[in-house]
């Protein structure tokens, strides 16, 4: 996350240095981020405005208004995550699976890398039973609260449920699940003409796929093509359950992106590492194979050519170490093994003239 803030900052003072002066350039990014983490914080954002605030702090590292704006929101998020994760402990204790999911939840809006809170919603949160709506013309996150639970008050459970983001557009055909609540009367009342929904569990083991903020982050990495930070979140997921189906899914295709983006840069020894990565999670993955075809012929070449420079240089050992990975990939290259040959010969004779 640090490194493509950093990434961002330094892009947007870039872009600002052809239109500003540079200091004037900073100040007026370092005051749009400030009034930016003003407006998140007044709308409850708590993580989104600490970001725009050290954004700003990295443009202007001396305001100290900023500074204290840093430690006010770190103090908030503490409280917070503190406040939560008791909350979450409080709703186990009574068997409120679906109070601590939320709880745990927002626990983790606050802070995406809480190991508490991943343990709680792994390991503590039990089944959650709920039934499948399919959105219709004239539905709100209101009126199907008010439908299932009899009160529109509930509909931030089932914002929370499905992990919308803040206003949120339903698209009719799109489906939502509508989560029971322990103590609440759960109503499925169909409306006249549709058929009711099946009620469904919820596995344990699904839980995290629906839920793990990293995935998010792993597929906003993936659009701006932060191939590495989309890798470490998605890894991450991957560590903490295995059989996360979105993310085992998201991790291919992350690799197919950043081996086809660095074909077309030229990157050959980078394209291959990510395709053969892929290969071996699923060897048919779309037209891998054949991009994974290209980059070794790509890097075949580059390492021979490389060998020829550094033989013309007199460097006979890095020229040979370069052949013999272009016989690793290709091992019927005849001029690598050719070449290899011939300056294993040159170093052998001045070997035998060093020892006269």
């Amino acid at each position: 996350m640090r490194a493509a803030l950093a990434a961002v900052v330094a892009l947007a003072l870039t872009g600002c240095a052809g239109l500003m002066p540079g200091g004037a350039g900073r100040h007026a990014l370092a005051e749009a981020q400030r009034a930016r983490a003003e407006a998140l914080e007044r709308d409850g954002a708590l993580r989104p405005a600490l970001d725009a605030v050290e954004v700003a702090l990295t443009v202007e590292p001396d305001d100290g208004a900023l500074r204290e704006s840093r430690t006010r929101l770190q103090a908030r998020i503490e409280r917070g995550v503190a406040e939560r994760t008791e909350a979450a402990r409080t709703a186990l204790a009574r068997r409120a699976y679906l109070e601590a999911r939320r709880h745990f939840l927002a626990v983790l809006a606050l802070d995406p890398v809480n190991a508490a809170a991943f343990e709680g919603l792994r390991n503590e949160v039990k089944e959650v039973r709920f039934v499948t709506h399919t959105i219709r013309q004239g539905d709100s996150l209101g009126s199907i609260a008010q439908r299932y639970y009899g009160d529109r008050s509930r509909s931030e459970v089932i914002w929370e449920m499905n992990q919308l983001p803040r206003n949120h557009r339903l698209a009719v055909g799109a489906s939502l699940r509508v989560p029971e609540i322990p103590g609440v009367p759960f109503l499925l009342t169909p409306r006249e003409g549709a058929p009711a929904e099946p009620r469904t569990t919820m596995p344990r083991e699904d839980i995290a796929p629906q839920i793990d903020p990293l995935v998010a982050e792993a597929r906003d990495a993936l659009e701006r093509r932060s191939f590495g930070e989309a890798l470490a979140d998605v890894d991450r997921v991957l560590a903490a359950n295995p059989r996360h189906t979105e993310g085992a899914e998201l991790k291919k295709s992350i690799l197919y992106s950043l081996g086809k983006t660095r074909l077309g840069e030229k990157k050959f020894d980078e394209s291959y590492q990510a395709l053969t990565q892929l290969a071996k999670l699923a060897p048919r993955y779309e037209d891998a194979g054949e991009l994974t075809r290209q980059a070794r012929t790509g890097l075949v070449q580059q390492y021979y050519n490389e060998g020829l420079r550094l033989y013309r240089e007199e460097k006979l050992e890095q020229a040979i170490q370069q052949w013999k990975a272009v016989l690793e990939l290709d091992p019927r290259h005849a001029n690598a093994r050719k070449n290899i040959e011939q300056a294993e010969l040159i170093i052998k004779k001045l070997d035998e003239r060093t020892k006269r």
